[in-house]
């Protein structure tokens, strides 16, 4: 992979922050954007710009033929068997709420279990909180061992019979940790549960094969893979996007109108109530086109590499706790110095032009696993450098100094 040839595409990271060039650490919240992508939207908005699937006049068709293009890329990208399976959605948070609201409040009942793990963002966490308390249904959590990973042997001890869903993240967005979905997807199968991935973390850097992981509902955002924010998608089987019921009612989603009863449209229609985000759509569809151009497994390789390196450089800085293990990470590092508070490290990183996270990441119960209230996170993408590594570690040596820690 060429990486100067890949940062020339990133507009956005040619400048410099408080008299330093940027050094973008924070992809993990949210990607840059290509100018491909830019410039799609750009002309969507100043070419086609029209409502979808009602007009009949040239735009209107124009506006369609973009929107359900970007459909059937979305499918083709995560090897899903038709475009009628994606749903377009705000992002991952709204996918899962979906699933959690439309599927698991109308099959769980008391009695019945849904499992998670601790490691879970708040939007494969709240959701299925709220469907255990709609249904009776208990939550469940599969335990994660010291270096946060997950046992198949502990998912085969806590999915039972009486599972009906396991809920899990691909990729955790604090450990860099990737789970063994397909391996739990066969063991969920196996009771008679289902299995939804939160993808948001996995989708960008990897490649994904819906059919291949035993996914049954898998959900993502475009904003952290290269498209638009307010855009993303959830994959689900046919046979249960079939039988779920919409949980938003309103124009285009329905099929007859009477003055007291409706009935819905086919798949994904019924679940795209009113104006659906057609500029966003179209802006995912270039971000898939970018992707794909340079390579899924490329990035993959890419992003392992700075990961690894990453581990090692800051595992030579004294005073520091990187959280997750070691081996088989993707690319982001979270991690502590001893008595900086992360916003304070995050603060005096910025004043150096080097963006990175700092929180708990939306992440609360993971942080009293990890007993802190908050880290400082790394994360990389395909347009990072061994060089953005270095003048992280640079500027994590001169914080310890700053605060009076200096390396003796």
């Amino acid at each position: 992979m060429n990486i100067n040839a890949v940062r020339e595409q990133f507009p956005i990271l040619h400048q410099e922050v408080n008299g330093h060039p940027l050094v973008y650490l924070d992809s993990a919240a949210s990607s840059q954007k290509p100018r491909s992508v830019i410039d799609a939207m750009k002309r969507y908005y100043e070419l086609d710009n029209a409502n979808v699937h009602r007009g009949v006049h040239t735009l209107g068709s124009r506006a369609t033929d973009a929107y359900e293009g970007a459909r059937a890329k979305v499918a083709a990208f995560l090897n899903a068997e038709t475009p009628e399976q994606i749903i377009f959605t705000r992002g991952t948070t709204t996918a899962l709420n979906l699933v959690a609201t439309g599927y698991a409040r109308a099959v769980c009942k008391e009695g019945d279990e849904i499992v998670i793990t601790p490691m879970e963002h708040h939007s494969n966490l709240i959701p299925w909180q709220q469907a255990a308390k709609a249904t009776g249904a208990t939550l469940k959590y599969i335990p994660l061992q010291p270096d946060g990973t997950i046992l198949l042997q502990d998912a085969e001890e806590v999915i039972t019979p009486n599972t009906k869903v396991v809920a899990m993240t691909y990729v955790s967005n604090v450990l860099g940790v990737v789970n063994p979905i397909k391996e739990v997807a066969e063991i969920a199968h196996r009771n008679g549960a289902i299995m939804v991935v939160d993808g948001a973390q996995s989708t960008p850097h990897k490649k994904v094969d819906v059919q291949e992981l035993g996914a049954d509902f898998y959900a993502f955002s475009g904003h952290k893979m290269c498209g638009p924010t307010g855009i993303g998608a959830l994959y689900g089987k046919k046979s249960m996007l079939n039988n779920m019921e919409p949980i938003e009612y309103g124009g285009e989603m329905i099929d007859f109108v009477d003055l007291y009863e409706s009935t819905w449209k086919e798949i994904p229609y019924r679940f795209e109530g009113g104006t659906p985000i057609i500029a966003g759509a179209v802006g995912l569809g270039a971000a898939i086109d970018f992707l794909e151009s340079v390579g899924m497994d490329e990035i993959d390789r890419h992003e392992r590499k700075l990961a690894a390196y990453a581990y090692d450089k800051l595992s030579e800085i004294d005073g520091i706790e990187i959280y997750g293990p070691k081996s088989g990470r993707v690319g982001l590092i979270t991690f502590n110095l001893d008595d900086v508070h992360p916003h304070d490290v995050a603060t005096v990183l910025d004043a150096k032009g080097i963006a990175i996270r700092a929180g708990h990441h939306c992440c609360q119960p993971l942080m009293r696993w990890l007993n802190v209230s908050a880290t400082a996170r790394a994360s990389f993408y395909l347009y990072n450098t061994e060089e953005d590594i270095d003048a992280l570690v640079r500027g994590l040596i001169e914080t310890k100094e700053f605060f009076g820690h200096a390396i003796g």
